[in-house]
Parts: structure tokens; sequence; C-alpha cells
């Protein structure tokens, strides 16, 4: 593919924040590092994990890299990127990312997805795990079917990890009295904070370099409209120019009919002439 014209105009070879960036090539901060930490503690427990954040804080960032970081012959990891399916949904992408298909009344889909999370871990010898973005969008019944799964061997374990993330309404949404139940069993809870100044300053060389220009940008860069010379395109001049004069205002007009001295009045009596 060929590179974008105004990427190789400031030295890229490609676009510098684009979405389809490998997960070992991306920005590390602290932020990140601390959500990617606790992820792999509740997956390693098979516990359930709270990870919120403004948009654009990095949630979904911070959870491809910790899925990155997993073995794929011991894990099985089940993203549902859009939640905003009902109940029966929940179950039904659970069969189907197990590899069968779901049952037709919900209670016996029910029973379904519980022997296939229980199959993963007795039979196959691999750990469930259950990401759930977008998190916030869950409804009620949502939440409370997820806490029903996660009962296994009268309720001592669970048969799979969860990772809810979203937008800080979902903090807020748990601590309500009816979640009592789910708020109780969750392991660790994370705030992704938003990047100060070092960090952005961070981010932009570090993106910068991935897209093949380890230079920093300079205010003295031609824009992307400037295709001649740089001589062609100078730098804005600090100098101020000279100041314009004014030209003087105008002679204030006055009511008065005397003449100027020397000269007499076209209308005054004295410059009549008698027939």
């Amino acid at each position: 593919m060929s590179t974008a014209p105004w990427a190789a105009h400031f030295g890229l070879a490609r676009t510098p924040f684009g979405k389809k960036i490998s997960a070992r090539d991306l920005f590390a901060r602290q932020a990140h590092a601390e959500a990617i930490a606790r992820i792999s503690f509740c997956v390693a427990e098979q516990s359930l994990g709270v990870v919120t954040g403004d948009v654009g804080a990095g949630k979904t960032v911070a959870l491809r890299a910790a899925v990155a970081a997993l073995d794929p012959t011991r894990h099985q990891v089940i993203y549902i990127a859009n939640p905003a399916f009902g109940t029966r949904g929940l179950y039904v992408t659970i069969v189907r990312a197990l590899g069968a298909q779901p049952r037709y009344l919900k209670a016996e889909l029910m029973a379904q997805a519980g022997d296939l999370l229980a199959a993963e871990a007795a039979e196959r010898h691999r750990r469930v795990v259950i990401i759930v973005d977008e998190a916030h969008l869950l409804q009620p019944e949502q939440l409370e079917e997820l806490r029903l799964l996660t009962n296994s061997e009268m309720d001592s374990a669970s048969p799979f990890a969860a990772i809810l993330a979203g937008q800080p309404t979902l903090n807020r949404q748990l601590r309500m009295g009816m979640f009592a139940a789910l708020d109780q069993r969750i392991a660790t809870r994370f705030t992704i904070k938003a990047m100060d100044l070092a960090e952005s300053a961070a981010y932009l060389k570090h993106h910068l370099a991935l897209a093949g220009r380890e230079e920093p940008l300079s205010p003295t860069t031609p824009s992307p409209g400037c295709t001649v010379s740089p001589t062609a395109c100078p730098a804005p001049s600090t100098t101020q120019p000279p100041r314009r004069s004014s030209p003087p205002p105008p002679a204030a007009r006055t009511s008065s009919t005397t003449p100027a001295p020397g000269k007499q009045s076209p209308s005054s009596p004295e410059t009549r002439r008698n027939p």
C-alpha cells in the first residue's frame, strides 16, 4: 500500500495514529501497565474485574495488550464488543464461541452454556476469559445473568474469568443496591486516568517514531499546502510592519456665516452687483 501524500510530505512511512498497530507497538504508560497487571490477576484467579475510564482513555488498548500476553493454547478469550443483545444474547455468544450450536429454549441454553464452560477447564484444560467492552451498556438483567454464570461447585469457584470495561458510569451502576451480590464478587477495580502533558508528548513522539520519523516536528516545518521550496514559505516574521499614519480629520464645520479674512461671502450684500 502506497504512502499517503501528506504522510510522505512530513517524512512519514504511514499514518502515525491509525488503529492498525500491533500490541507490542502500543504506547506503554504507567496507567496501562497497572490495568494490564490487574487484568492478568483476574485471569489467573478466574475472578471478576472492572476497568473504567473516560472516552479515549485507552481501555480497549489495555485489553488488547493483556490478551496478547495470554497463551492461546491455555486460554479461550470471548470478546464482546457490543453487549446490547439482551440476556439470551449473552448465552448465545458464549455457546457459539465455544464451538456449539445454541439451543432454542432459554432454560436449555443456560444449562448448555454452563456445561461448555465447565468442559473447557475439565476436558480441554483451557481457561475461559470473557471480556465485555462497553460494559456500561449492560442491562440490569444481563448483569444478573453474568453473576449467575459465575456460580460453580456450590458457589465455591467460578468457571471463567470476566473483565468488564466501560465508562465511569459503570462504577456507579454496580454500586447500586440491586447489584450488591455482583459487586461483592468484583476482585479488583481500576480507573484509567487521562494522560498528562508529559505523557502526551511521549505519546506523540512514540507514534511518530513508529511511522518512520525520529526527529520531532518543529514549528518551522512547511505546511501541507506548501509545495515549493522551503524558502518560498518562510516562517512568519516576528517584527511588526510600520503603522500607517491616519489622515488628519477634516475641519469641523461651523454654522457661522462670517467669511474668512480677506474673502467675502458670495451671499453677502457687498458681492451683489447693482443693476
